[in-house]
């Protein structure tokens, strides 16, 4: 018997690429009440990627504790699902991914750390999320490109620049010209976007678990 999904998703990982991964109903990042919506439409599994932080109110953990307790199957990550599923994932959300394991261990707490702006009507993301811009400094800093009193530099530049503008400029303004051509023709041939691997591992999990299941 064919399980109900439903997936709110993004800025990272578009419903169009999504679908291709996963047979689900798509929906845009999660807000409070959707999540109770859903288990009212008759959802069974839910994966939460994206969510907004800012514009509205955010989903809340009452509603997830909620549809957990209703034997509602709840997979987290990427980012807000991350971010709800390291704090509930004791309590049955589940957690996946490199964001998730970010949010669990300390080395990032604030919801900033994945936020970004994007055009709500075809999602295209605006900025660049502080988590996969760390990622990807760590990658150049562990390739000699930059320094580590560079990358301390930057993070901290990063670290107080609000969210809807961060961007790889800042990073290029902090060094001089020859390293900053070096660091960006790195990223240019390496770059990831963790938030966007992320959120094709919880729609493969999701897929794992739908085949188990039946």
């Amino acid at each position: 018997m064919t399980k109900k999904i439903v997936v709110f998703t993004g800025p990272s990982l578009h419903p169009a690429q999504a679908l291709k991964i996963l047979k689900a109903e798509y929906h845009p990042p999660v807000k409070r009440g959707d999540i109770t919506t859903a288990i009212h439409n008759g959802a069974e599994i839910i994966g939460i990627i994206d969510g907004v932080f800012h514009q509205e109110p955010a989903v809340s953990h009452r509603e997830i504790l909620d549809a957990l307790n209703k034997n509602v199957i709840i997979v987290g990550g990427a980012s807000m699902g991350a971010l709800r599923a390291s704090e509930l994932d004791e309590l049955g959300m589940i957690g996946v991914g490199y964001v998730y394991n970010q949010y669990k261990s300390g080395s990032i707490e604030s919801d900033d750390d994945v936020a970004v702006v994007f055009n709500p009507e075809n999602m295209q993301q605006l900025s660049e999320a502080f988590i996969s811009m760390k990622y990807n400094l760590e990658k150049t800093l562990k390739q000699g490109i930059i320094t580590k009193n560079e990358f301390n530099e930057i993070i901290s530049r990063l670290k107080s620049t609000y969210y809807p503008k961060r961007n790889y400029n800042i990073i290029f303004n902090v060094l001089n010209e020859n390293r900053s051509k070096n660091l960006k023709k790195f990223l240019d041939e390496n770059k990831v976007d963790v938030k966007t691997k992320d959120a094709i591992a919880v729609l493969k999990y999701i897929k794992r678990l739908i085949n188990f299941v039946d």
